[in-house]
């Protein structure tokens, strides 16, 4: 109960303060957002982490893939004993 009246709390705050602030200022900082998401070296750092966030994602995979395979048979061993020697039941 107590986190909901901080956020209740919290919400309240930032719309009496966003109020106050404006639909000028609203525009301002979107504005300063659209020039900043605009500029070469930000579009170039952003697609740079894309590109290593899928290079990462490849890596991943083919590390998961042998996994996978084990699990897939093992699961079509027959039913008994597992490779702790413990029963499958």
């Amino acid at each position: 109960m107590r986190y909901r009246l901080t956020f209740i709390t919290g919400m309240a705050v930032g719309y009496v303060l966003g109020t106050r602030a404006g639909h000028e200022r609203y525009e301002q900082l979107r504005a300063c957002a659209q020039k900043f998401a605009r500029n070469p070296a930000v579009r170039n750092t952003a697609e740079s982490a894309a590109q290593g966030g899928r290079v990462a994602a490849v890596r991943a995979l083919d590390k998961v893939r042998p996994l996978r395979e084990k699990i897939g048979q093992r699961d079509a061993r027959a039913v008994g004993e597992d490779d702790w020697g413990t029963s499958n039941t």
